[in-house]
């Protein structure tokens, strides 16, 4: 829980983080600083704010202003970044294990790697926390360990090397730091920027006019709303928080218990870090792994999206047809001319595709895009940003960076410990002899192992931990079994990793976003993650589909477009029908079987051609709905 700061000190937090976040715009559009004072700088920026904002515990500290202790943990915090940022070049130019690491960088190295621990156990997930911590105690004692997980011995000066000033490879101050001081605090400016300017208004406006007339309408909004909000933020927990504080109630006012509310918004928001064109931070770390350019990842994702919030829909609309449930009231519902008062601030995201389209960098895209929307957003009077917006922005922009900030450098931590003791190599080999040679059960045991990372730690430090761990292995026997080339395996390899990655924001039993969602509903919070994760079933079939079916990667043939994104269409259809009970009347148990089977089948079995497996998709559901059609009783006519 953040602190509500008052008085002087709220000012100047304020101005701070505003600061922090336009010297970041700036080096989006006109080039960045040497890249190790600019990662010192990004850390000494946004993490000693934390431990003013954040109180160490929750009810006993003080929840208005910070404590003496918190003052000492800002001064610690700062102390390591700031001697970086003054000593840039001899850090620079230093060879790694093999100059000195004496004693003075083995305090710095320390305090950087303490703090850090505190602000991730703070801000962020206690999970993290831990899982930094048992990293660096592998490193100290993994020699003791016998067997496979056995590595060789660290010196304590090593071990704080390793964990704090390797640039080049991980630690702190390492690549994955380096890509959220760069390209992804831009996009977060960008998404502060679209809020502040009134995008989420158009956003609502628009989910609740296209969707609210038709049948569970709250329920159809809330996706359509979450999905469009993802574009902004691709933090699964904000969207909850700020779209479900409207659409949950009206979900539960027309009918739907709370647990499934809270399912349905946890599962749309969740969705949103699967969205192009901005999707999360994790995908701007997929482009700096892979070297793939943005915008060919966001044309390789588009459909997935799509077909995501495609069974969401079909799912709540089922339930809803089930149920009777009514639409919006027609009083709720904003006029198209409302919306179009709005339609402008579409403009700087379509600047912003063009541009990544168009191959310039992701920094400078979303620079263009943030100035855009300033001037666009000053035509008319409703969207109009003052001063005060566009301090809010920034400031909302530190605050979202904050956080991000903290874990990756965590997560860079996490990394550096895997590739020096060799684990990444060891953990692969594990689930590799696990899998025995058969590529499915490798991808549902990296799937598992995703899952369970997830349970304690968000979404893009657990792609990044995973993606070290299994992308080896799915490249090495995926190139066998499916005959691609491990090239050609890259993205789709990735795609896997990060889309499990994001599920785990929903899935039971930890769920960060089903958690906010029940909260607000009054629920169950491991009831609610277990519908949101039935409503993301699309998640778990486009993720496989990403390897087995390229087709829905825009990869191929045309036809092979339309029959790998028609399998998913039917199979996700006849799952969503086969749970609500309901296609186009109520069915018995005998038939949501059958149909579930057929649907569950036709998404993950691959052992049939392509045309088979499309023929049960599509007919299966189709020769079920034309028989209900035909037992349906006809209208009266007057």
């Amino acid at each position: 829980m953040m602190r509500d700061l008052a008085g002087p000190l709220k000012l100047i937090v304020t101005l701070w983080l505003a600061a922090a976040s336009a010297i970041h715009l700036y080096f989006g559009g006109f080039g960045f600083p040497e890249p190790i004072t600019l990662r010192a700088f990004h850390l000494l920026v946004f993490v000693p704010p934390l431990f003013l904002l954040y109180p160490a515990r929750p009810g006993r500290s003080p929840e208005r202003r910070p404590s003496l202790a918190d003052w000492l943990w800002v001064i610690a915090t700062a102390a390591p970044h700031a001697w970086v940022m003054w000593h840039w070049a001899e850090v620079s130019d230093r060879m790694e294990y093999v100059d000195p690491f004496g004693w003075e960088m083995m305090v710095l190295a320390v305090l950087a790697i303490v703090t850090l621990l505190e602000a991730t156990r703070r801000a962020v997930e206690v999970g993290l926390a831990w899982m930094i911590v048992i990293s660096v105690a592998y490193m100290a004692f993994g020699h003791y360990i016998p067997g496979l997980l056995n590595s060789r011995p660290f010196s304590a000066a090593e071990i704080l090397e390793a964990s704090w000033l390797v640039p080049t490879a991980g630690g702190v101050y390492g690549p994955l730091t380096g890509i959220v001081a760069t390209t992804i605090a831009v996009f977060i400016v960008f998404g502060a920027f679209m809020q502040g300017s009134g995008t989420g208004r158009l956003f609502t406006n628009l989910g609740a006019a296209a969707a609210g007339r038709y049948t569970g309408g709250p329920a159809k909004v809330a996706v359509v709303t979450s999905g469009l909000f993802g574009t902004m933020s691709g933090s699964s927990v904000s969207n909850v928080i700020t779209t479900g504080a409207m659409t949950i109630p009206l979900m539960i006012r027309i009918g739907y218990r709370p647990v499934v509310a809270a399912g349905i918004e946890s599962a749309s928001s969740v969705g949103g870090a699967l969205m192009p064109p901005v999707m999360g931070a994790a995908a701007f770390v997929l482009a700096e792994i892979t070297g793939i350019p943005y915008g060919e990842i966001v044309v390789a994702a588009a459909i997935g999206a799509v077909l995501y919030y495609f069974a969401i829909l079909a799912a709540v609309h089922f339930e809803a047809k089930k149920a009777g449930m009514a639409p919006m009231a027609l009083r709720d519902i904003p006029a198209w001319r409302e919306v179009a008062q709005d339609a402008h601030l579409v403009i700087p995201i379509a600047v912003l595709v063009w541009l990544m389209m168009d191959r310039w960098s992701g920094n400078y895209a979303a620079f263009c895009a943030t100035l855009a929307m300033v001037g666009i957003a000053a035509l008319r009077r409703r969207s109009r940003m003052g001063w005060r917006q566009v301090l809010e922005s920034l400031t909302n922009a530190g605050l979202t960076m904050a956080p991000l900030a903290v874990s990756i450098a965590g997560a860079g931590i996490v990394v550096s410990a895997l590739t020096a003791t060799g684990l990444v190599v060891a953990l692969g080999g594990i689930i590799k002899d696990l899998a025995g040679g058969n590529f499915a059960l490798l991808l549902i045991l990296l799937a598992i192992t995703v899952l369970v990372l997830g349970m304690g730690i968000p979404t893009t430090p657990s792609y990044i931990i995973a993606a070290a761990i299994g992308v080896p292995q799915i490249l090495d026997l995926g190139s066998k079994a499916l005959g691609f080339s491990q090239a050609e395996l890259l993205l789709p390899a990735h795609l896997f990793i990060f889309y499990f990655a994001v599920l785990a924001d929903a899935s039971p039993p930890v769920a960060a976003a089903a958690f906010a969602a029940a909260a607000i509903a009054r629920a169950s919070p491991l009831m609610a993650s277990m519908h949101a994760t039935r409503l993301g079933i699309a998640g778990f079939t486009v993720g496989f589909a990403f390897l087995y079916d390229p087709g829905i990667m825009l990869r191929g043939s045309l036809l092979d477009i339309l029959v790998a994104t028609g399998i998913q269409l039917g199979a996700l259809t006849a799952i969503c029908a086969a749970y609500a009970g309901f296609l186009l009347a109520p069915m018995g148990p005998p038939l949501r079987l059958l149909l579930g089977a057929a649907g569950l089948f036709a998404a993950f079995y691959h052992g049939v051609p392509d045309a088979v497996r499309l023929a049960i998709a599509l007919g299966v559901p189709g020769v079920m709905a034309l028989a209900q059609r035909i037992r349906l009783p006809r209208p009266v006519r007057p």
